[in-house]
């Protein structure tokens, strides 16, 4: 299992919303790309980046803060939040993102996600934003009908190189992950998961390391409080 720091772009800066509320901001830094190096001097060897403004307007915002970014590291780099096209997929590859995520376009444009992996194989992953089971969609504002699980098994079918599956009633929240949830995404495909939201101590990473076929875990408010050590979270996910 590795660590993956994330980095929340609005409006330019770094951020973290609770319980992916836009009225719940909290800044943090207004030089993302020195944030990022910043993880990359602690160990990490992957960046989860996420357009906050893309994933509430369905149109990407802060480009010119994820070409910075991708600029002052060497890291490998995902980006989600506001891709609803194969254009805007292109963009982000031309300019060095290694991984790109579809949210919300799986579910309003199933095509779109069978076209993208075909195009980039082993390049696009899915975010499978959930509560109570239920996939939320346009930044969680939206919870739909349509159960997870499902939903990670058509976008297996469909080429997916992965899934970043969030439990969005714990995000931000710093009062631990849901363990059974994650438990049940990873032993519902055969491709990897990555699970978020919730992390808030090392102990949360030592209980998602024993999930088996947990390929991943993001951690966000946590190593921005102090909570959780990047350092010492990278050497436990490596014993």
């Amino acid at each position: 299992m590795i660590v993956i720091p994330a980095i929340d772009l609005k409006d330019g800066q770094c951020v973290r919303l609770l319980q992916g509320r836009k009225d719940a901001v909290t800044a943090y830094s207004n030089d993302p790309a020195s944030t990022a190096r910043r993880w990359e001097e602690c160990g990490a060897k992957l960046l989860h980046v996420v357009d906050l403004d893309g994933a509430f307007t369905g149109s990407q915002k802060n480009l010119d803060a994820i070409i910075k970014i991708r600029e002052a590291v060497s890291m490998e780099i995902e980006v989600g939040g506001g891709i609803r096209d194969v254009q805007k997929i292109d963009e982000l590859a031309g300019v060095g993102i290694n991984r790109i995520i579809l949210g919300t376009a799986v579910i309003e444009s199933p095509l779109l996600l069978i076209e993208a992996c075909r195009k980039y194989p082993g390049r696009i992953l899915v975010g499978i934003d959930a509560k109570g089971g239920k996939v939320a969609v346009k930044g969680w504002v939206e919870v739909t009908e349509v159960d997870a699980k499902e939903l990670a098994g058509d976008v297996e079918k469909n080429g997916a190189a992965g899934i970043i599956y969030t439990d969005i009633s714990r995000d931000g929240m710093l009062t631990g992950p849901n363990i059974r949830a994650m438990k049940d995404m990873a032993g519902a495909v055969n491709i990897p998961v990555i699970a978020s939201g919730g992390v808030s101590s090392i102990e949360d990473i030592k209980a998602l390391k024993e999930i088996k076929n947990l390929w991943g875990v993001i951690t966000g408010k946590a190593i921005y409080t102090g909570a959780v050590d990047l350092k010492e979270a990278i050497k436990i996910s490596k014993q």
